[in-house]
């Protein structure tokens, strides 16, 4: 597997890309014309210059890719989006796409890696999900369960909980919010 700059990809393996975000996170491209128009959306945005994407590419072939987006003057980056394809889950793709765009987020002079993770499957992930969070919110990030949720593998990286919008995605469906120092 080699790491490579999303910029010097082929129209195939955009597309590639972009078939990922379709299928791995319906919920936010359910098409792959969405898709294609976010991914050109992010590789092309001339007001976000410290911007920066990367893809995992095995054999020619896109299995997975990631971006950051600078926040607070640089000095804290988003890590948006980070997805692998499914079929290549559980092999630590994942784990060396963030390791690798938090490395160049430092680079930059980035001080924190933020990001948000949705809670908005049916009957919800994770132990913040369909209950009153306005209700002692401190208590329930201290006894947080991630179950199944994608926030157990950034958990797994070091990332934190910084803080959670409630209803963010519909009623008791939250935007987990967490982060690392880089």
């Amino acid at each position: 597997m080699e790491i490579v700059n999303m910029d010097t990809l082929n129209e195939a393996q955009l597309k590639q890309a972009a078939q990922m975000l379709t299928d791995e996170i319906p919920d936010g491209w359910e098409t792959l014309a969405d898709a294609m128009e976010e991914i050109d959306m992010l590789l092309n945005d001339e007001d976000e210059p410290d911007s920066h994407f990367i893809a995992a590419v095995e054999n020619g072939e896109v299995v997975g890719w990631c971006g950051i987006l600078p926040e607070y003057n640089g000095k804290v980056f988003e890590l948006h989006p980070l997805v692998v394809r499914g079929d290549r889950q559980r092999k630590g793709i994942g784990q060396k796409l963030v390791a690798a765009i938090e490395k160049t987020a430092k680079e930059k002079g980035g001080l924190t890696m933020q990001l948000g993770a949705d809670d908005e499957k049916l009957g919800g992930e994770t132990s913040l999900a369909n209950v009153d969070l306005y209700d002692d919110l401190p208590t329930r990030i201290r006894e947080f369960n991630p179950g199944a949720h994608q926030s157990a593998f950034y958990m797994k990286l070091g990332y934190k909980i910084i803080g959670v919008m409630p209803d963010a995605n519909g009623r008791g469906k939250p935007d987990i919010i967490l982060a690392k120092p880089l």
